[in-house]
């Protein structure tokens, strides 16, 4: 297909001539259902606010500071029929950060919820004056509009090509100033053919999002390809382990999709023993590598575990593992989905033998074009085609991919490698621990030797010398932590994943 051909994205339009009639989106907390076909006609008003009251034009940034709301999904599929870009802002950051963002994208529309508006007004007077600002809902705001009869929803035809942007989403900046990874029209198209085939979705299947809006598995795990596809999103605005746990059943969700930390809060609630759980094919988790013991929980109540590996920058939806191949290959994330390439390479950039570790590269055309502003980010990561990840994995002799660690992490003691996720995976089997990070630090002998951060379950005791115990004999001694700290909980992301640079500075600070 000719890369620079027109591509719909738009599919609300489609589905509201084959299915106008399917409900597409809930919002579960107001108990409100969207057909395909009101969809269709919300987009075409709003996308006409947006062009005719503000000006939006094709290739403009807009910014939105919101949570997960029915309405926000209208506004990303307008901003695409006007070739717009959709930037959405993480609420939880500091006025400083949201700052940063909004310099760095200079948004021509900024829309907020009014519940955010403190934090908007502690932005920069300089920068507020700057851009053009909309109220997100309430009085005289874009939810009103587009919910106004009176105003046209004439169709607006969407003439995008592939490599047309049409997100940019920021990472979280745990490694510095947040980078924006350019999300376009052909990468999410890509992302849902190969989610679709791969997780073999079908026009009946239901899912919840939860997962927020400024992240990648908000929009791009399952909500894009399920309205791809013609199946029905149910939106919550955050994840609450009973709540999930009881649409399961009462709403027929057939795919879940969770990191492993919420996997592991709904098997600790009340509901998870009363619920059937008899309409999920299988659940999709990704962000971390979930423990063993926790995926044959969830196998022991009828669920299998596909577990899977992606990144914002690459599809998100990289790997799964076919649900058939939960206990048999545990702990692996599969095969790279169907149209992607994968190469797994040691520093000097040659091709490991299977089995050994390397580095994971990958080529295919749900590749970002590269991060906003920042050239030389985008030249660091995709170097002759290949988007290089940082992390490092293994491929067995049947081509099953296992991520080892992420390259950043791995450190050095006594001239050995060694990988964090190894030691953790091993201080998980110990009874009285829940989780635990590790992470390399400073020794005059070693060069590096590891710091075990240990959370215990509400009930468990532990020393740090039976912890230590628990290793010898089981890990090589160069693999044993020097130091284990009890924490009562690991900083986390947004999206689950274990902040390891806060735990490198909460040693430092020790």
């Amino acid at each position: 297909m000719n890369a620079t051909a027109p591509i719909r994205t738009d599919w609300f339009d489609r589905w509201a001539v084959y299915s106008p009639d399917r409900i597409a989106l809930t919002d579960q907390e107001s108990g409100r259902s969207f057909s395909y076909a009101e969809c269709n006609r919300i987009v075409n008003r709003l996308a006409g606010v947006l062009r005719n009251e503000y000006g939006v034009e094709a290739g403009e940034r807009i910014a939105v500071l919101s949570t997960n709301e029915v309405e926000y999904v209208f506004l990303f599929f307008a901003s695409q029929k006007l070739r717009s870009i959709l930037v959405p802002i993480n609420y939880r950051l500091a006025p400083r950060e949201i700052a940063h963002i909004l310099t760095d994208c200079a948004p021509v529309l900024f829309t907020c919820q009014r519940q955010f508006d403190e934090t908007v007004q502690a932005l920069p007077q300089s920068l507020r004056e700057g851009m053009t600002t909309a109220a997100f809902d309430g009085h005289d705001s874009l939810t009103v509009r587009m919910f106004n009869e009176s105003l046209s929803a004439e169709a607006i035809d969407q003439d995008a090509d592939f490599d047309t942007p049409v997100m940019v989403l920021y990472t979280s900046g745990t490694t510095g100033a947040p980078k924006g990874a350019v999300i376009t029209h052909g990468m999410l198209f890509w992302n849902s053919v190969n989610t679709s085939m791969r997780l073999n979705l079908v026009q009946q299947d239901v899912t919840l999002t939860f997962a927020p809006f400024f992240h990648t598995g908000g929009w791009n795990v399952l909500t894009t390809p399920f309205l791809h596809r013609g199946g029905h999103i149910i939106l919550l605005k955050k994840f609450d382990p009973e709540q999930v746990l009881r649409l399961c059943d009462d709403a027929g969700v057939t795919i879940l999709f969770g990191v492993p930390t919420m996997m592991d809060m709904m098997h600790r609630a009340a509901a998870f023993a009363d619920a059937s759980l008899a309409s999920v094919r299988y659940a999709i988790v990704g962000g971390e590598p979930m423990p063993e013991a926790l995926i044959r929980v969830w196998q022991e109540k009828g669920v299998p575990i596909r577990q899977g590996y992606g990144l914002t920058e690459f599809g998100p939806n990289v790997f799964s593992l076919n649900e058939e191949d939960a206990i048999r290959k545990i702990g692996s994330i599969g095969f790279p989905n169907f149209y992607i390439d994968t190469r797994v390479v040691d520093d000097a950039g040659k091709d490991v033998a299977d089995g050994e570790v390397g580095e994971l590269l990958l080529r295919g055309p749900v590749c970002t074009p590269g991060y906003w502003n920042n050239p030389e980010a985008t030249a660091a990561a995709i170097r002759e085609g290949w988007m290089h990840t940082g992390d490092l994995v293994r491929r067995d002799d049947e081509g099953y991919f296992y991520v080892v660690d992420r390259k950043k992490d791995m450190f050095i003691s006594g001239a050995e490698n060694v990988y964090p996720a190894e030691i953790e995976h091993f201080l998980r089997s110990h009874p009285a621990v829940k989780s635990v990070a590790v992470v390399g630090v400073p020794d005059p002998r070693w060069g590096e030797v590891g710091r075990a951060f240990i959370v215990l379950h509400d009930d468990a005791t532990a020393t740090a010398e039976e912890i230590l115990e628990f290793c010898r004999g089981n890990l090589a001694k160069y693999k044993i932590p020097k130091y284990v700290v009890f924490i009562d909980a690991l900083p986390v992301s947004d999206s689950g994943k274990i902040l390891k640079k806060q735990l490198r500075e909460f040693d430092h600070a020790r």
